[in-house]
């Protein structure tokens, strides 16, 4: 049903003649571009989480060593097709990517020799990986936005979704970084955990609130069916909660960090003050980097290759290691366009007009319904989602979006070179 859904809301914004439709793509032409975010995987964790979606493998030195070479040559591949164009924001996520600490160094000076990097740079990385030493190496290498994965500081739910660290651990590592100086510090807590009480969720949130924290990003916990969590619940080992409850537990979690003074930046994103937002996503276009990254470039959406050794080889041999690529037609950009607005919360009118001007008559109504549901509400200038829009736009994203990456993710974790994969 919801697959079905899914499907008849697509072809209705970005219409019936869009293909969603991913083919193999041992090689891509990448359109002109002067300007692009930049994404960057590192696939290695210490600490392999049964609940993490993400494309990763278990830490090796030797294999990680051979990855930052291949990562070296994939930057120089994209300077040799597109010159050196400014970069506008970068971000490092993973598996742990501070696992390569000192291959970072390498890899943020080859971006700085290939490209012009005029934003900021932002990594992730998990509690168990700060030190004193790692937060300055971070800094002194020009990182102004760091988000920790401390997920709960509740010791019954780390070692539920696998975290081998008390929650001593995270506190420590709050501080330090905190200490460090960086323009903006995130963290991350899961809700909607197996067994977890409303109470439970707000302990959790009011003691990141009270390290001082510039952000708080809260996501629920994902059931990928292949990952590990994925599997318990199909076995019935995991029982998560309902849907009541999960609504009762966003509503509280809204009006405890509003009430904390913190403002609502993403359906799952709560910031206190005005620093830089930190955000893993909602970027209008950007290039990946790494074993499994995506790129979203004017006309194409593609992916490289998932496995580490795959990607190395390919890199290594002189070749763009994409796997994957979909063809992507103006409307359905604009789709694209469209929803990650309402991710971000609020749309302004004047962008809404230009993006869409030629969707308009197609979107008023299902817009108009929303707005009389109670989705979104409006002043002179924006559009603004609701506390009940962001609730309902989470739960699609995790119910729709999330079974589309889910048919590809799988596939290329099991095939280096998958074929033909419809969504």
């Amino acid at each position: 049903m919801c697959a079905n859904l899914t499907s008849i809301v697509r072809k209705y914004f970005s219409g019936p003649g869009s293909d969603y439709r991913f083919v193999p793509a041992r090689s891509i032409t990448l359109p002109p571009i002067d300007k692009t975010d930049l994404y960057i995987h590192i696939p290695f964790c210490k600490n392999m989480c049964p609940y993490c979606p993400y494309n990763k493998v278990e830490y090796d030195k030797a294999l990680a060593s051979r990855y930052k070479d291949a990562l070296l040559r994939e930057i120089e591949f994209y300077r040799e097709r597109l010159g050196r164009i400014e970069i506008t924001s970068v971000y490092v996520g993973g598996g742990t990517p501070t696992n390569l600490i000192d291959e970072l160094f390498e890899i943020v000076s080859s971006l700085r020799k290939n490209f012009e990097i005029t934003g900021e740079l932002a990594i992730e990385t998990t509690p168990s990986d700060i030190s004193e030493e790692v937060v300055k190496k971070l800094s002194r290498w020009g990182f102004g936005l760091v988000s920790l994965g401390v997920q709960s500081f509740n010791e019954k739910y780390l070692e539920l979704i696998g975290r081998n660290y008390a929650s001593e651990t995270l506190d420590s590592a709050i501080r330090k970084t905190l200490k460090a100086g960086f323009k903006t510090v995130n963290i991350d807590l899961m809700f909607a955990l197996p067994g977890q009480t409303v109470e439970e969720m707000l302990a959790d949130i009011k003691k990141a609130v009270d390290h001082g924290v510039d952000q708080i990003t809260l996501y629920p916990l994902f059931t990928f069916p292949y990952s590990r969590t994925g599997h318990y619940l199909h076995l019935k080992k995991v029982r998560m909660p309902n849907l009541q409850l999960r609504r009762v537990m966003y509503k509280s979690m809204h009006d405890y960090l509003e009430a904390s003074g913190f403002e609502r930046v993403s359906v799952w994103g709560f910031r206190r003050g005005d620093p830089p937002r930190y955000s893993s996503v909602t970027r209008n276009k950007y290039i990946g980097l790494g074993a499994g990254a995506a790129s979203y470039l004017p006309g194409v959406f593609y992916f490289n290759t998932f496995p580490p050794e795959a990607y190395i080889e390919s890199c290594l041999d002189g070749k763009l290691p994409v796997s994957l690529k979909m063809d992507v037609s103006e409307s359905m950009e604009r789709f694209y366009w469209l929803y990650w607005r309402f991710y971000d919360t609020y749309i302004p009118k004047s962008q809404l007009n230009i993006k869409i001007s030629k969707d308009l008559r197609k979107i008023r109504t299902p817009l108009e319904i929303a707005r009389i549901l109670g989705i979104w509400t409006q002043d002179k200038h924006t559009i603004s989602l609701t506390e009940r829009g962001s609730f309902w736009l989470h739960l699609a994203q995790n119910y729709f979006i999330l079974n589309y990456i889910d048919k590809v993710w799988s596939e290329s974790i099991k095939q280096p070179w998958p074929k033909e994969i419809k969504i």
